[in-house]
């Protein structure tokens, strides 16, 4: 009887456990064919779309390495690769130690401190579309909130997104403004420090930059890295807001690469040369991140002896 028991036992258990698999499958299912249909199946589509001629109105030619040839050769794609970085490093330095400051600044026991962090992440919930609009407006050369504030001190203001020379900068000053994510990032690591460590180095006498320069920036290192590749994968991913601010100018001073890949996509209808675009960038973010990492051994902490 107890042979019978045990057999029926793990009966019941195989039953039990092909019953959990079906689940899963069912419940895992829709993710897995959005992916398939909307995003894995399109990636394998372009790299045999990047090897084409092809303008949605007539079927796809094959045209070979002759995208790839163009690009190399295309100045205009050299243009904005150097638009990509200048606004990559801008966006991800400025945003890196503004938002650190927020996040410690926002740690502090203060009094209405959960209505600071909500002030604070509220603009990146915000709408893209609505994000340049306001910002069409700050920047307005005539009108615009900041050039008011600088007429009172007596300065000119410039023309903003109508200069070849202060439109990027612009475009890096507005990146800062939804970066409510990683405030929270920050404020999350923050709160993980060990207190300990603190009252540790001021009975050493430690002052409070030491403390800061020893103590919390180290323990952040990790954090701050995560935010650095993050971050610098977005900008060279950017266009949407630079396409409704400036659409690429003046005189293609803000083309970077992902407003190039859009209106060679959708602007001249060449799909083969965005693929193959798409691709291009594909690179540059794995060679950068790669280059983060390498370089992160030097500065990232994850282990204290």
């Amino acid at each position: 009887m107890s042979g019978v028991a045990a057999v029926l036992s793990r009966r019941g258990q195989h039953t039990l456990a092909r019953r959990e698999a079906r689940r899963f499958h069912l419940f895992v299912s829709p993710w897995v064919i959005g992916f398939v249909l909307f995003t894995g199946g399109p990636i394998l589509a372009s790299i045999a779309i990047s090897f084409t001629h092809w303008n949605l109105l007539r079927s796809p030619t094959w045209a070979g390495l002759a995208n790839y040839q163009k690009m190399v050769n295309d100045p205009e794609f050299w243009d904005s690769i150097g638009n990509t970085f200048y606004f990559g490093l801008g966006a991800v330095s400025l945003g890196v130690v503004f938002t650190f400051a927020l996040a410690l600044l926002l740690n502090q026991p203060l009094r209405f401190q959960g209505l600071f962090r909500t002030v604070m992440y509220l603009p990146s919930v915000v709408s893209g579309v609505a994000t340049a609009l306001l910002w069409l407006n700050i920047l307005h050369p005539d009108f615009g909130l900041i050039n008011k504030l600088l007429a009172l001190v007596g300065v000119s203001g410039p023309p903003w997104l109508g200069s070849t020379e202060w439109a990027m900068p612009a475009l890096i000053l507005m990146s800062v403004w939804g970066a409510g994510n990683t405030i929270v990032i920050y404020l999350a690591g923050l709160q993980g420090i060990p207190k300990t460590l603190y009252e540790a180095a001021e009975i050493d006498g430690a002052s409070w930059w030491r403390r800061f320069w020893s103590v919390t920036v180290p323990m952040m290192s990790p954090v701050i890295f995560f935010n650095v590749v993050t971050g610098f994968i977005a900008s060279i991913q950017a266009y949407t807001l630079i396409l409704i601010m400036t659409e690429g100018g003046p005189a293609n001073s803000t083309m970077v690469l992902g407003l190039y890949i859009y209106r060679q996509a959708f602007v001249f209808f060449d799909m083969g040369y965005a693929a193959a675009l798409s691709w291009a960038m594909f690179l540059i973010v794995i060679v950068v991140t790669l280059i983060q990492f390498g370089l992160a051994r030097r500065w990232v902490h994850y282990e204290f002896h």
